[in-house]
């Protein structure tokens, strides 16, 4: 398995080059959204409205952090489950979305939207929240502050781990792992 170093916002590029497997270290922005905010994402874009940032080529995070302690910037920051967020993120993955972090398996459709357009769902490692949080260098609320820890945020990290579970060729990393084991 390959160690990589990426910036964001990714490219297609950034992305195209990813196999399941591969550890990633992020440095940049990701944005922070769950199911609520991703439901109101949604709707500005049935109603043709645009939405808080741009995501084109930008990496969202299913978080819901906890409150930050003194002097830290986040709290525990660990990765929800993803499926919740399958409803919405092939829309959001044809508006330029380039990457998404949480836990859990996705979605058939969502799997080929990201080989449609381009797009890879990183694993963050559950229970880890703490951990996490420690690549989380500032984080600033950018829309929907009435949800709380649920709200969009901004966050600037550095070198935040994560591994690649399904590539832009379709591979599910939990699929062939448990292949391996299969007798």
């Amino acid at each position: 398995m390959a160690e990589i170093r990426l910036k964001t916002p990714l490219t297609e590029g950034d992305v195209e080059k990813l196999g399941i497997g591969d550890r990633v270290l992020l440095t940049g922005v990701l944005y922070s959204a769950r199911d609520a905010a991703h439901k109101r994402l949604f709707d500005l874009i049935q109603a043709g409205k645009d939405l808080p940032v741009d995501i084109r080529g930008q990496v969202i995070y299913y978080v819901g952090p906890a409150p930050a302690k003194p002097g830290r910037p986040i709290g525990s920051a660990g990765p929800t489950t993803s499926y919740r967020m399958d409803p919405y993120a092939p829309k959001l993955m044809e508006m330029g979305l380039k990457g998404m972090i949480g836990k859990g398996n996705r979605g058939a459709e969502v799997v080929e939207a990201m080989k449609k357009y381009k797009a890879v769902y990183f694993g963050a490692t559950g229970g880890a929240g703490a951990l996490l949080a420690r690549s989380i260098r500032k984080a600033e609320t950018v829309a929907y502050e009435d949800l709380g820890p649920e709200a969009i945020q901004r966050l600037e990290v550095e070198d935040f781990p994560v591994v690649v579970i399904n590539d832009t060729k379709g591979n599910d990393l939990y699929v062939e792992g448990a292949k391996k084991y299969r007798r």
